[in-house]
């Protein structure tokens, strides 16, 4: 069965962050730039929340609010459900169907590792379908 660990060792290490006290803008412009819909906001070395797109449209564009001045402290997503990499792709899909979030955090012994989209989790799920798909031909064929 497919874990996190999986997605992460596909993804590669490396945490993309802002700190609270940093302006949506600068925020966005990082999302732009490393083409991702979410940033983990963190503060020396702990984990505050993460800021998405949804934060961004939800809580700045539809109240009007300005992006230079508006802090990502002030939008933030906070009290995500939290995983780790012996989680099931399975469960993460469950918890990110039944919260209906698109991001979860991932951790580590109480250390934040990284981060898993619902993108990350149906990629997952497409690539262990061919495997099977590919073993059953193998299979088959043999």
């Amino acid at each position: 069965m497919r874990k996190v660990a999986h997605i992460l060792q596909r993804k590669g290490a490396g945490i993309i962050s802002v700190k609270p006290d940093a302006t949506v803008l600068q925020a966005l412009e990082m999302m732009a730039e490393k083409n991702i819909g979410s940033i983990m906001v963190i503060d020396g070395d702990e984990y505050l929340g993460l800021i998405t797109e949804r934060d961004y449209a939800r809580k700045v564009i539809l109240k009007g609010h300005s992006s230079v001045e508006t802090k990502v402290g002030e939008i933030m997503s906070t009290g995500l459900p939290r995983i780790t990499p012996e989680n099931s792709i399975d469960t993460c899909m469950h918890i990110m169907s039944e919260s209906n979030i698109r991001y979860l955090p991932v951790f580590d012994n109480d250390q934040v590792t990284g981060i898993i989209s619902i993108i990350d989790v149906v990629t997952e799920t497409i690539l262990s379908q061919k495997e099977q798909i590919d073993q059953l031909h193998s299979y088959i064929n043999s």
